[in-house]
């Protein structure tokens, strides 16, 4: 069980990165029905540690504190090769013990200088992405998606990717819900579609009507319903390719991908929170059949609703 977190501090990382893994793992939210953790920051060497901004923080746990964590997490750090040689090895003994890797933007060349990410899909911001392929040939890195699961170990790509990545390893732990909780005392959506890609610079003509919200809005009221992407034009008052290519441009995937993704989290939801059975949340879901939403939890979550039911339904998460 996800339970003790340690963040690493590096000289030279970035602050908001830093900050998103104090926000996600670092806060009590038992009040909110939502987890809480034996958070920690720990240094190589305990004391101030310099900012990449030019401030510093003071540091007062070193690496002892790692040797039996569930989640070593690592803030932007574009690093020169020359890590402190004990903070590779805290990230090599996680990897190998089994526990949880998570980078957050840049923090991904630690990682990769550490040696974990040799053979493995891996992502960082889309600005170091060919970097991060240039000098470490031996990681499969893709530049085009938030963040990625390879075993246990998660990269994410720039500044606020690292929210969707850190959400991530949380619903895997923990379930929906715990990371619905969390996500809304960030403000902030509880999973995002699409890559990052849709968010570098390119010329694409602005859309700016305000269809797609009042569309996806009905989406997810009419989720029992069969959304056929000529029925979501017709609402959107556009032609079915327009749709298409407009909804892509914007929300980073297909009409159909979003709407499986959300059924998806419902049917998540009313696992851990309900006693329907099977066919009904399928039916509430619109997936149609409790053997079509089998598929789905399987191809995305790589398990079944019985199992995942098992593991997270009506669970306590103090």
């Amino acid at each position: 069980m996800l339970q003790k977190i340690v963040c690493l501090t590096i000289p030279g990382m970035a602050p908001f990165e830093f900050g998103v893994i104090c926000e996600v793992f670092g806060i009590d939210r038992t009040e909110h029905g939502g987890p809480t953790f034996e958070f920690h920051v720990v240094a190589a060497e305990p004391g101030p540690v310099r900012m990449k901004l030019g401030f510093d923080i003071v540091v007062h746990e070193g690496l002892e504190t790692a040797a039996d964590a569930d989640l070593i997490a690592v803030p932007a750090y574009l690093g020169d090769g020359s890590a402190h040689p004990e903070i590779l090895r805290v990230i090599r003994e996680a990897e190998a013990r089994g526990a949880w890797v998570l980078s957050v933007c840049s923090g991904a060349f630690l990682l990769a200088e550490a040696g974990i990410l040799d053979g493995r899909r891996a992502t960082t911001h889309w600005m170091y992405t060919d970097k991060l392929a240039s000098l470490y040939p031996d990681v499969e890195v893709d530049p085009d998606v938030l963040f990625v699961e390879d075993g246990k170990v998660v990269t994410g790509a720039g500044t606020a990717a690292g929210i969707d990545a850190a959400l991530h390893v949380v619903r895997k732990e923990l379930g929906a819900s715990a990371a619905n909780i969390v996500a809304r005392r960030m403000v902030v959506p509880p999973q995002r579609d699409g890559g990052q890609s849709q968010f570098i610079q390119t010329p694409v003509v602005e859309c700016k009507s305000d269809s797609f919200a009042v569309v996806t809005e009905w989406m997810l009221a009419h989720l029992d319903q069969d959304l056929s992407v000529d029925l979501l034009a017709r609402k959107a008052l556009m032609s079915s390719r327009t749709f298409a290519r407009r909804f892509r441009a914007e929300l980073g995937t297909t009409p159909t991908a979003w709407l499986n993704r959300q059924r998806l989290l419902r049917a998540q939801q009313l696992l851990e929170e309900s006693d329907m059975s099977l066919e009904e949340i399928a039916g509430e879901c619109g997936f149609g059949g409790a053997a079509v939403m089998r598929h789905h939890f399987l191809k995305v979550l790589q398990t079944t609703p019985t199992a995942y039911r098992r593991t997270f339904g009506a669970r306590q998460f103090a």
